[in-house]
């Protein structure tokens, strides 16, 4: 029950953000080995002056806060950040040092839904 929340100094249009929170969805679930019913997604527009990173450039910036259950290996999420962070560049015009992914991990059953808690991920 991933929770992906986006923030951009970009400014998109509704079929911008519907574009690519499909795409973000196909992509995690692609890279990630689940399954595209729980994937939470959120795009928040700020205002540049709300948004800054060190090494950036100028342009607009894009950060995500990947909130995930804990257990994938290192190259399913390098490869889920390099996808999003490419469509940005590609899809919104971000320069490439203004993308910036964290992930943060949780055990499963701290990841919950009114109809679900969330358990282990095992990889099979």
């Amino acid at each position: 029950m991933p929770l992906l929340q986006f923030a951009t100094t970009a400014s998109l249009s509704p079929a911008d953000r519907t574009e690519f929170v499909a795409f973000v969805t196909d992509r995690y679930t692609e890279e990630m080995e689940t399954t595209a019913g729980h994937v939470a997604v959120t795009i928040a527009e700020r205002e540049p002056s709300a948004m800054a990173i060190g090494r950036g450039v100028e342009g607009p910036l894009l950060f995500l806060d990947a909130e995930i259950r804990e257990g994938r290996p290192f190259e399913y999420k390098r490869a889920f950040a390099l996808a999003v962070m490419e469509r940005a560049v590609e899809a919104f015009g971000v320069p490439e040092p203004n993308c910036k992914v964290v992930f943060t991990e949780h055990a499963g059953e701290d990841m919950m839904g009114i109809d679900r808690v969330g358990g282990d991920w095992s990889g099979e």
